[in-house]
């Protein structure tokens, strides 16, 4: 059978595009038995209706930057990838209509071209617009734009029966496989400004967080990076004409006090995560003015400081366990801040983890991170 599946994959996808998965075809530490790259929605189409046919599970892949997401599938045959459902069109109105498996890098170079962007920033390098679509990552510009998901125009997938379907909402993740995008598209700001301050600890950061954001500075986005150990920053950026970015800037750095800097350029650890695929990492929805309350339960439950990174303006941040804690400790921990966080309208859930322990941790469901 499995020669006669290989070759109806390769009949479906065209020569050289379906082929036995080598090693590293993991998804959530779970290895596949074949790769299909489909080149139109209806070669997807005709991928999911072959598994549902001969009752296999498949699990699409962009750039993989995202592959140990989230909890695993009790076993995976098929990886489609969809790197071939690549491409933009019809980008110069309001929105762009983008291929699944286009990088945002090179939807956000090409557009550059033409003075627009999308208003799209997701930390994980090379990550495509199904794979940002597929689990909502969003970058320091949510706090100014939402999320991908409030920021869609359209998505068109192929469900598991393989037929395919526009949704004008993407509110949660529905079961299929994304093969194109409608979003939209804004012009580049004229200038940037970062303003920038140390700081030193949850509740510093909540203070400040609280004060600034409901003053009118139209700001695009706050961040922090408050590390396990020594200095944290926080950094807010302004954009739009060059003479109200440069008013902003210096009136915002006013409000932060003495130690703040202005910047042209954003700060090394601007727009990327802190964990690694060896790292538990954990998404957290919090209100800033909850941030030291999260943070105190953290410490007190892990004995120790926890570093937190992301858009503490928007309300999501991502905190990093540290290495040597048991699957039980590491349970403790998430009940101990749900039970914080539920009072407060926010959540705590396991994005990422290496292979062996997620299989024994509450891992992230994709609805868990709309």
């Amino acid at each position: 059978m499995s020669g006669s599946l290989l070759a109806e994959l390769v009949e479906i996808c065209g020569p050289g595009a379906a082929r036995v998965a080598r090693g590293d075809d993991r998804i959530a530490g779970r290895h596949a038995d074949y790769v299909a790259a489909p080149a139109t929605s209806h070669a997807v189409s005709r991928l999911l209706r072959l598994a549902g046919e001969r009752g296999l599970s498949v699990r699409p892949r962009g750039a993989g930057s995202k592959a140990d997401w989230g909890v695993r599938a009790p076993r995976l045959d098929i990886i489609i990838d969809t790197a071939r459902l690549h491409g933009m069109w019809d980008h110069d109105g309001s929105s762009a209509v983008v291929a699944a498996g286009t990088p945002v890098g090179a939807v956000q170079a090409a557009l550059a071209r033409h003075g627009r962007r999308l208003a799209l920033d997701p930390p994980s390098p090379g990550a495509t617009i199904g794979g940002v679509l597929a689990v909502n990552e969003s970058g320091p510009l949510r706090h100014r734009f939402g999320p991908p998901a409030g920021q869609v125009v359209s998505v068109a997938l192929v469900d598991p029966a393989g037929e395919p379907v526009d949704l004008a909402e993407w509110e949660s993740p529905a079961a299929g496989v994304i093969t194109s995008a409608v979003l939209p598209v804004e012009d580049l700001p004229e200038a940037q400004r970062w303003v920038i301050r140390p700081v030193s600890t949850p509740t510093e950061v909540s203070d400040l967080t609280t004060r600034l954001v409901a003053q009118e500075f139209a700001l695009s986005g706050v961040e922090v990076d408050l590390p396990a150990t020594g200095t944290g920053s926080f950094a807010m950026l302004l954009e739009g004409s060059a003479d109200f970015v440069a008013a902003g800037a210096v009136r915002l750095a006013r409000e932060l006090g003495p130690l703040a800097t202005i910047r042209t350029e954003a700060p090394e650890w601007w727009g990327s995560y802190p964990f690694r695929p060896s790292d538990v990492a954990l998404r957290l929805r919090v209100r800033s003015r909850d941030l030291h309350a999260v943070g105190f339960v953290l410490r007190d439950a892990v004995g120790s400081a926890v570093a937190v990174r992301g858009s503490v303006g928007a309300g999501v941040v991502h905190a990093v366990l540290p290495r040597g804690l048991s699957p039980a400790r590491i349970g403790d921990i998430i009940t101990g801040l749900e039970q914080v966080l539920l009072a407060r309208r926010g959540r705590a859930v396991i994005v990422s983890a290496p292979p062996d322990m997620a299989e024994r941790i509450p891992m992230a469901r994709p609805e868990d991170l709309f």
